[in-house]
């Protein structure tokens, strides 16, 4: 089931789509329509649509400020930051290496007792240690205290995610967490988070936007930037309707 939700959606991304149609029309020998792959392709390449579609899934445009935050039960951090290298014990940080800072800041704040990581770990990498468990040594070792940490089960996605935290805290009755992810990610993890019944406080982090700089010539022109922004956007899109539809469904059966 994993492997399905990471496989389906990429034929409605705009690189998978391309390939389809020109591959359509250079077998039908229809040139209109292979041409019109191409333009698809380089519409969602610009920078530009890749900034705007990002920025709607983002939703904020800045981080919340920590002192802001109420006291919480825990401080949740999201996986997806570490990418396991042979002979690198703690692995290289990935792209959303801010959501172990900024967990590490909210908890420094004293904003909660426990810092929880995830024990995320894929069906396709079987020889990778649980991510949790790399990023719980990585704060020990940069002084947070071993009691004070804890590491879900194993976990494959954000569903998982959200039952594994909810399992953790089974003892505090409508547990409160800060939940810390990337940006775009934000508001389908607190709609998972909130859907198990626990009170979430959203603090992303990893913006991808540039908010400061402006528009120039090589912006509408074609980057793997520009389409990574558009297919992580659609991605969260899709993954947005598909839980909300399904969420939906349960409430109604129940």
């Amino acid at each position: 089931m994993l492997i399905l939700h990471k496989i389906l959606p990429v034929f409605f991304l705009p690189l998978g789509l391309a390939i389809v149609i020109v591959g359509i029309g250079a077998l039908l020998r229809k040139w209109a329509v292979v041409w019109i792959g191409v333009a698809l392709l380089w519409v969602f390449s610009m920078p530009v649509t890749g900034d705007w579609l990002i920025r709607q899934v983002e939703g904020v445009d800045r981080r919340v400020a920590v002192k802001s935050l109420e006291q919480a039960d825990a401080v949740v951090v999201l996986g997806g930051m570490v990418e396991q290298v042979p002979g690198v014990h703690y692995g290289e940080w990935r792209d959303a290496a801010d959501r172990f800072e900024g967990g590490l800041e909210v908890f420094l704040a004293g904003k909660a007792p426990l810092l929880i990581f995830m024990g995320a770990k894929v069906p396709w990498t079987p020889e990778a240690r649980p991510e949790g468990e790399i990023l719980a040594e990585r704060a020990i070792r940069l002084g947070i205290s071993g009691d004070a940490v804890r590491v879900t089960g194993r976990v494959g996605n954000t569903a998982d995610e959200a039952k594994a935290v909810k399992e953790l805290l089974a003892g505090t009755e409508r547990p409160e967490v800060v939940l810390v992810t990337s940006a775009f990610h934000m508001k389908r993890a607190s709609m998972l988070f909130r859907s198990t019944g626990m009170e979430v406080q959203p603090f992303p982090v990893d913006f991808r936007t540039s908010y400061y700089s402006e528009k120039t010539l090589v912006d509408f022109l074609p980057s793997a930037g520009g389409i990574e922004n558009v297919e992580i956007a659609i991605r969260e899109i899709l993954g947005l309707f598909y839980y909300k539809i399904r969420l939906d469904l349960l409430f109604l059966s129940s």
